[in-house]
């Protein structure tokens, strides 16, 4: 589906899945507008971008602060003259979190709320307006770290992404704005070439998914244009999993399912069949 005369903008556009949105858009011939903090990255994804001969900007903002963000909205509403899909991909998650042993609980609430809930209020609120004028969408990427506690303050934040989801797909639908959302699972990034998530062997303890592999920035690239399209017309205030099929699956007991499976499956499978 093409994508042309659309402006998109993506936070977190710098690397991983946000730089594999851009990417999806650039290709399909949208202009995109990338956010990130770190501009060395930043400016490598906009060289990426401009390749496909489409317009295109990267900024660097810390998304935390609301008045950046301000400044942010009205800078890309004036250069590209209209925002078409938000997509809040910004954050910082357990590999990569700032906070230290010896923080106190309110730093740590502080240093983990910022980028991963902040930041998505504060671009949704200013967006908005720009969003009504062209009855845009917003994709918010949440975690499905929002399920499990383990992730701590981090899957807390994400829980949060996808309440804020809901709150302004109600505030946005009277304006013609549709708010969803994407909750991704294990998805392989040049973060789990650096440091893998399992460890200094980078083996699983378990699958990482029902399909048995990690997924791609861009198999949720295409789910976030999906939400942002007019084929998702009616679809608004969800959540949608993209994670494999992982949170179907009760991995401690997953070996002794298949062991059982044909007394506990359909018999689909079934040699006599």
């Amino acid at each position: 589906m093409t994508e042309s005369g659309r402006v998109v903008l993506v936070t977190g556009g710098g690397s991983g899945i946000g730089r594999g949105i851009a990417l999806h858009y650039a290709r399909e011939g949208a202009s995109v507008a990338i956010v990130g903090r770190d501009r060395t990255k930043g400016e490598a994804v906009l060289a990426e971008l401009r390749a496909y001969a489409i317009p295109a900007a990267f900024y660097a903002v810390d998304l935390a602060v609301e008045d950046e963000v301000r400044a942010l909205i009205a800078d890309v509403g004036e250069q590209f003259g209209r925002i078409d899909v938000v997509v809040n991909n910004a954050g910082i998650g357990g590999r990569r979190s700032p906070i230290q042993p010896g923080d106190p609980p309110g730093a740590r609430w502080d240093q983990m709320r910022g980028p991963n809930l902040d930041a998505p209020y504060f671009i949704c609120a200013y967006a908005l307006p720009w969003l009504a004028a062209t009855g845009g969408a917003i994709v918010n990427i949440s975690s499905t770290a929002a399920w499990h506690g383990n992730w701590g303050l981090y899957g807390v934040a994400k829980a949060g992404v996808e309440a804020l989801t809901r709150a302004f797909a109600a505030e946005g639908a009277h304006h013609g704005v549709r708010v969803n959302g994407i909750s991704p699972g294990w998805i392989a990034t040049e973060l789990d070439r650096e440091r893998p998530a399992t460890g200094n062997s980078g083996s699983w303890e378990a699958p990482p998914s029902l399909l048995g592999r990690m997924g791609t920035p861009e198999e949720i690239a295409t789910a976030v244009a999906f939400l942002a399209s007019p084929a998702a017309s009616f679809i608004t205030a969800q959540t949608l999993i993209v994670d494999g099929g992982q949170m179907a699956i009760d991995y401690p007991s997953a070996n002794a399912l298949e062991a059982i499976a044909d007394r506990v499956g359909s018999g689909a499978f079934a040699p006599e069949r």
